[in-house]
């Protein structure tokens, strides 16, 4: 995997072959900020990357000029490997929370710019993720969340519900608090 544009462009982060992850493919994650640059300055902004498995969408919000990125991942596999690459680096705006993202979801009290899920597909609580950031309004105004998700999820009806995009077999469904 790679970071595809900011400071750190090009840079490539080799995640060890042991991580329970699914990494987004570069593919998907650069029409993803495609999009973002859109709706988005990134510089000054906060982000949450919840189920952040190897950081790949952490590493490209401080590229881009993020100045706070909360990383969430109950793996400790994980956690350690992210806190190994913001520290290699150089990324001190990246704080890693080893931690259930429902529970984090129901305890944090920050708000941000931007959050963004990548929970397992075969989860079966993915529709809770919405109901739980915007009925704990962890969203600034003006917010965005998105959920990266299987096909078969629809959240069309969700509260702050704003569209749905596909990449092959990505899905990301945006969220807009107004």
């Amino acid at each position: 995997m790679r970071i595809i544009s900011g400071k750190y462009k090009r840079r490539s982060i080799v995640a060890p072959n042991n991580l329970p992850v699914r990494p987004t493919t570069d593919m998907a994650k650069e029409s993803l900020f495609n999009i973002l640059n859109n709706k988005i300055d990134f510089n000054d902004k906060s982000a949450l990357d919840l189920f952040s498995g190897t950081g790949n969408i952490s590493y490209e919000f401080v590229s881009r000029g993020c100045v706070r990125v909360v990383s969430v991942d109950q793996n400790v596999d994980c956690t350690n490997f992210i806190n190994q690459t913001t520290e290699k680096l150089n990324m001190p705006e990246i704080e890693v929370v080893k931690l259930d993202v429902f529970r984090y979801l129901t305890t944090v009290k920050n708000k941000f710019d931007i959050i963004f899920a990548d929970p397992p597909y075969q989860m079966t609580e993915i529709k809770e993720i919405s109901e739980l950031v915007f009925s704990n309004n962890l969203l600034i105004d003006d917010g965005w969340l998105i959920v990266e998700h299987p096909r078969e999820i629809d959240f069309s009806k969700a509260l702050n519900f704003f569209e749905h995009r596909k990449y092959g077999r990505v899905n990301f469904s945006f969220f807009h608090k107004q």
